[in-house]
């Protein structure tokens, strides 16, 4: 099968499997797994923080971020259809008690639209808005990057109002690569950041959050109460930096093959794509009337050997990875344009 559901399927190399094998571990509760140290002071390094914390997950490590910034009955500026509010299972409402308020398309919003939505500290009616979230890159959007003078617009209009500001760098890296720039430098604009390590860069779990000493030190005590407290997590250490130090650089093949995968689907007539929004590893496209319905693509596509995720009734998503080679996503890009062809 010829898998781009997600960037989450790779398993780990056999030279990831040997870092796992070899990790030095410890009980990461008593600060005494030097490989997860060792990751986090990489992680602060790379994202240009003070300090840096494992969690499990992405997911945690947005809802960690929310009740860390945040008090219940707050306000939080995101993007429209962002991760906070499309895939985390209603997480802002249960864990931190926060309303989200979209704004902005295609996956980018401007400090403008940000100020308009802004609500006031002291108003008698609204919930006051305390943090600006930007997804970067952006999943429903496509993959798309948010540029830097955009973020850097966004969080000075934040910082002047007394709003923390937060980075979902779920794909922060293939951002970093896309723009051509560090990942401090994406990281940079906002008080704090997270970034996955088990999507593009292939490792089996773990996402990094990083920001002042203070505020990740607050941090760990709701990683504990949301259940993310773990032990000899060393062994996730070793293969996420096994993963930095040699599948970072090769996140520039995954957007080629996304970029040939959409350039070939887009010449199917029951195709609606934007080549434009596709910067990265993620490619977003949309069934125009008389082709199938998205449901009937995945289940035809899964006949023919290839996997793929519908995000809506007509809308599906394909995400490129280490596990796919060029020829795969050949063979998979020609397959998907003649099922999404009309009277296929």
């Amino acid at each position: 099968m010829i898998d781009l559901r997600s960037d989450t399927v790779t398993r780990p190399t056999p030279a990831m499997r040997a870092a796992i094998a070899d990790a030095p571990v410890g009980d990461d509760q008593f600060g005494e797994d030097p490989s997860i140290n060792a990751l986090q002071e990489q992680g602060a390094a790379l994202l240009g923080k003070e300090a840096a914390l494992w969690l499990p997950t992405g997911t945690m490590a947005n809802q960690v971020a929310l009740r860390t910034l945040t008090r219940p009955g707050d306000d939080v500026v995101v993007s429209r259809e962002s991760h906070l509010v499309w895939h985390e299972t209603g997480g802002a409402a249960a864990n931190a008690g926060v309303q989200l308020t979209e704004v902005g398309s295609a996956g980018r919003f401007t400090a403008a639209e940000f100020l308009a939505a802004r609500k006031p500290h002291g108003h008698m009616l609204y919930p006051p808005t305390t943090l600006v979230a930007v997804e970067n890159t952006h999943n429903r959007a496509g993959g798309v990057v948010v540029p830097l003078a955009e973020a850097e617009a966004i969080c000075t209009a934040a910082r002047a109002h007394g709003v923390a500001s937060l980075l979902d760098g779920a794909r922060l890296w293939n951002a970093a690569i896309a723009l051509g720039v560090p990942p401090a430098a994406v990281a940079a604009p906002f008080d704090v950041v997270w970034a996955a390590l088990s999507k593009g860069l292939g490792a089996p779990a773990g996402s990094l959050l990083a920001g002042p000493r203070d505020v990740i030190a607050r941090a760990v005590r709701y990683r504990r109460m949301f259940g993310g407290a773990m032990r000899q997590v060393g062994l996730l250490a070793a293969a996420a930096t096994h993963a930095l130090a040699h599948h970072y650089m090769r996140l520039a093949d995954d957007h080629a093959h996304a970029r040939l995968i959409a350039e070939r689907v887009a010449r199917s007539p029951g195709v609606r794509l934007d080549l434009a929004t596709v910067q990265t590893n993620i490619v977003v496209f949309h069934l125009e009337p008389g082709a199938p319905d998205a449901a009937t693509v995945v289940a035809a596509a899964r006949d023919r050997g290839v996997l793929l995720f519908a995000f809506g009734p007509r809308t599906l998503r394909v995400v490129t990875h280490l596990e796919v080679t060029r020829e795969q996503c050949v063979a998979a890009a020609d397959i998907l344009a003649e099922l999404c062809t009309p009277d296929a």
